[in-house]
């Protein structure tokens, strides 16, 4: 789900380059709500296998509350929009790596979520370090990010969905 949630927010993105920055942190806010909302599903699923389910919890804490702020405060969000992407951004990246380690003692494939994360802490740098680009420039940049992500997260998904069932058939 946070997969499909990812590459929605990409192609809604990259469809409407055009839009204003007020839709577009609305439409962020609905992204990081959605995907802290999943991100919290996954920890709690996590917690009943006895893995380590904190990482998880704080992406979802952080990516609840970014979209949480995003609506009570579209106006003000607008002008830090992108200082709110890129911690975003970090702290998933920072708690998918260190998920991903946790990951790699259960199963085989965990590359994907540990790539995803270092997909968001590059991200994060690069839109922290240069905000004044051209809202249309990163509109771009967030919506292909957006579909990468969500492409990785679906490939990770299918593969933690094939090792459940074979360890479930075992």
């Amino acid at each position: 789900m946070r997969g499909l949630t990812a590459i929605l927010f990409g192609m809604l993105a990259l469809a409407r380059p055009g839009a204003t920055v007020l839709a577009l942190v609305y439409l962020f806010g609905a992204f990081a709500f959605m995907d802290g909302l999943f991100a919290l599903v996954a920890a709690i699923k996590l917690a009943r296998l006895g893995g380590r389910w904190w990482p998880m919890l704080l992406v979802g804490v952080v990516g609840v509350g970014v979209g949480v702020v995003s609506f009570a405060n579209p106006k003000v969000t607008a002008v830090v929009w992108i200082y709110y992407i890129a911690l975003w951004a970090l702290m998933t990246g920072i708690f998918e790596v260190i998920a991903a380690i946790q990951l790699r003692k259960v199963i085989e494939g965990e590359w994907m979520l540990a790539v995803s994360g270092v997909l968001s802490i590059v991200f994060a740098f690069l839109i922290g370090t240069r905000p004044g680009v051209g809202l249309l420039s990163l509109t771009w940049v967030i919506g292909a990010y957006a579909i990468v992500l969500g492409a990785l997260m679906i490939g990770l998904g299918v593969r933690i969905r094939g090792e459940h069932r074979r360890l479930g058939s075992s």
